[in-house]
């Protein structure tokens, strides 16, 4: 029931799939994750007793304190292979959750289902297949295949566990697929009807957002290592209703969002990547805007990069907004090569998918800039490293046509020939055509410096000249 690189693989191959996770000691990814956990629960369904001879070491190896999702490896493995608690009921697990922030709601959907897979294995209460695994590489599930594995469960006799279930549904979204409707409102299962109005509206309704900048001025530059003297602009979002039929760990997603409150994760790395977008891939300004921060110390603090969460927000077929811009922008301007390299690769993709508003992510990086919290030469590297690379001279205009004259008005006279020389790059290899006011007075003022010369070089490309 589940296909593509999510299939279940042979014993030999998940223990050998393993080891290699085991041995990178790192995030093992978004596919690798999703099937290695798929894969242990569909052999616990076939043969515990087979299961647990292959994999019967593993849990100790995981006790290394490695990568967080290690960890939930680490914990399903040992539920799986470690003798049967049948006096234990899975069905308690979380029932003591306490929701401490807002900024990982989406942690809290994650952990919820890897707990309760682990306490089903525990209880020996086995499932054939989660019904959660992703249809595709963004962590989507399609309808459809939902309501397939849904009929093998009723088939067979086994009750979705609330958890998993609800993640699959989260991950449900996009146009409306009638044929899946229909084939949900003929289920006999409990859940048949809560599943078929889920996918009539679509999956999880869009909150609406707002847009907030920081209170205050930007400061002076500071000595302190570490201190921040420029203004970030974050995104909230009012509640969204439904929330009643999920679990309790699922609640903090559907709560209004406010951005400025305080949080004991400050920078959050550890949840700044692929699988907390996979979580809700049909909602990527969700998990942006409740990681804006962590990836906005990157650009105008020592925080820690997210290349693997900027790569997956643009990977998604969710709408990009202006969380998703603001992440771009952030990501362009970080101090983390890697961030910088992955926020390209993030701005190009968006545009050769439709997605990229480039009046949108203009306006904020001209916005950020002025106000302190993104540095014109970090960014003027990554929108040059974006020219050049295949198709992403298009997407580099279209954000700078509308940046330009903010950044040029905010910024050191020192940058602009850099700046300018960019743009000019950009509109010749984008074939643009147009006028802009300020950079055509700029190139009729007399001289001959770097700045003049960039101007008049730009004015003459987007006059075809």
């Amino acid at each position: 029931m589940v296909k593509g690189e999510f299939a279940v693989p042979s014993l030999g191959a998940l223990a050998d799939e393993v080891a290699a996770v085991l041995a990178e000691r790192r995030d093992p990814g978004v596919e690798s994750f999703e099937r290695v956990l798929n894969a242990v629960v569909s052999h616990g369904y076939r043969d515990r007793e087979a299961l647990a001879t292959a994999l019967g070491s593993v849990p100790r190896a995981f006790r290394l304190k490695p990568h967080s999702q290690l960890q939930s490896l680490g914990s399903v493995v040992g539920a799986a292979v470690e003798p049967v608690q049948a006096q234990t009921s899975w069905e308690k697990v979380g029932a003591g959750w306490l929701e401490l922030c807002q900024h990982v709601a989406l942690d809290y959907i994650a952990g919820a289902r890897v707990g309760e897979v682990a306490a089903r294995l525990r209880a020996g209460d086995h499932v054939p297949f989660l019904l959660s695994a992703p249809s595709g590489p963004t962590g989507a599930v399609e309808p459809y295949d939902l309501v397939a594995r849904l009929a093998e469960y009723e088939r067979l006799g086994v009750r979705p566990g609330p958890a998993d279930l609800g993640q699959a549904l989260l991950r449900c979204g996009g146009p409306v697929d009638p044929e899946a409707v229909r084939a949900a409102e003929g289920l006999e299962l409990e859940e048949g009807p809560r599943v078929a109005a889920w996918l009539r509206q679509g999956g999880l309704p869009r909150p609406v957002w707002w847009r907030e900048r920081e209170a205050g001025e930007p400061e002076r530059p500071s000595r302190r290592r570490g201190a921040r003297i420029g203004r970030r602009i974050y995104v909230g979002h009012e509640a969204i209703e439904g929330r009643g039929a999920f679990p309790r760990a699922f609640w903090s997603l559907f709560r209004k969002f406010e951005p400025h409150l305080s949080c004991p994760h400050w920078s959050m790395p550890d949840y700044r990547n692929a699988h907390t977008v996979a979580t809700l891939p049909w909602h990527p300004e969700i998990a942006a805007a409740r990681l804006l921060a962590g990836v906005a110390s990157a650009a105008d603090q020592d925080g820690c990069g997210s290349p693997s969460f900027l790569h997956a927000l643009a990977t998604t077929d969710g709408p990009a907004g202006p969380a998703v811009h603001l992440a771009v922008a952030y990501g362009l301007a970080s101090v983390p090569e890697q961030d910088r390299e992955a926020a390209v690769r993030a701005l190009v993709l968006l545009a050769a998918r439709g997605r990229l508003d480039g009046e949108l992510l203009g306006r904020e990086l001209a916005e950020l800039v002025g106000l302190g919290t993104l540095k014109v030469p970090l960014l003027t590297e990554s929108l040059r490293a974006a020219t050049v690379a295949p198709q992403g001279a298009g997407a580099v205009w279209a954000v700078l046509a509308t940046a330009l004259p903010g950044l040029v008005a905010c910024t050191r006279p020192q940058v602009h020939g850099v700046l300018l020389a960019v743009s000019a790059d950009s509109a010749r290899l984008s074939g643009a055509r147009g006028e802009l006011p300020e950079v055509t007075a700029l190139a009729g003022r007399p001289g001959s410096s770097r700045l003049l010369k960039e101007a008049r070089r730009l004015r003459d490309a987007l006059a075809g000249v």
